[in-house]
């Protein structure tokens, strides 16, 4: 039985994740960028389990950028297999755990063969009802964003509000992020879900991404739960 220090009545119904430090964590201890990347999966993995055991509703993970095509032809290759080889992997028994997975971002320039093995394990999974597991890959919020305004123009919408830009979105039908976690000591966002962080709390760690263990997500959401969320708006001590 894990130790757990904060109330699992008051978790963030959505965390994601910038899953950053694979390279540097390959490159300190002498190996190559790619096994990185697969020690990167498997806390990866661990943290899924982890988080549909604790009662997470959504976990989202930057998996793979828009600007990522821009890294060696080997590395962007190795990524591109990569998560044909986790899906096959682990496919069934994330579905056993009742486990959802989808994924977002960009089709067009991926793989026949990933693309294949991203619409299986997500009709695999589709009824599951326990943690939905969301992978942003050749994802940018950007382009994400781009391509939702000219969804909107396309079908000549004149008037638009937020909650119908929403439902343009890659997340359609997904709650907004309630905390945002980035490893490796790297302070930014890196367009990643810019929309969907306007109120989300932002936490930050050192920890390069294959080191970041169960403890120190715990840790994340006993920060998380410290947070007083207002959302602009004031609570009744600051009238006072």
């Amino acid at each position: 039985m894990r130790k757990r220090n904060f109330d699992l009545n008051k978790l963030p119904t959505h965390v994601a994740i910038i899953m950053d430090g694979n390279g540097t964590w390959a490159r300190k201890r002498g190996l190559p960028r790619n096994y990185g990347h697969r020690m990167g999966a498997r806390t990866l993995l661990n943290l899924v389990y982890y988080a549909n055991e604790i009662g997470i509703k959504y976990l989202t993970v930057f998996a793979f950028s828009t600007e990522n095509w821009k890294r060696p032809k080997e590395e962007v290759d190795y990524l591109m297999s990569m998560p044909i080889e986790f899906l096959e992997e682990n496919r069934d028994k994330l579905d056993k755990d009742n486990i959802k997975i989808k994924v977002i971002g960009r089709r067009d320039r991926i793989t026949k063969e990933l693309k294949e093995r991203i619409i299986e394990i997500e009709n695999k999974t589709k009824n599951n009802t326990g943690l939905n597991f969301i992978i942003a890959f050749d994802y940018g919020a950007q382009d994400e964003l781009t391509r939702a305004i000219n969804k909107i123009i396309a079908e000549k919408v004149e008037k638009v509000d937020t909650t119908d830009i929403s439902n343009y979105l890659d997340t359609k039908d997904i709650p907004n992020v309630d905390l945002l976690i980035r490893t490796s000591g790297q302070v930014r966002i890196s367009n990643f879900l810019l929309w969907q962080i306007a109120y989300s709390e932002l936490y930050f760690t050192n920890t390069l991404w294959p080191d970041f263990s169960i403890k120190q997500f715990n840790k994340s959401l006993i920060e998380y739960q410290k947070r007083e969320r207002r959302f602009g708006g004031l609570k009744w001590k600051d009238e006072l």
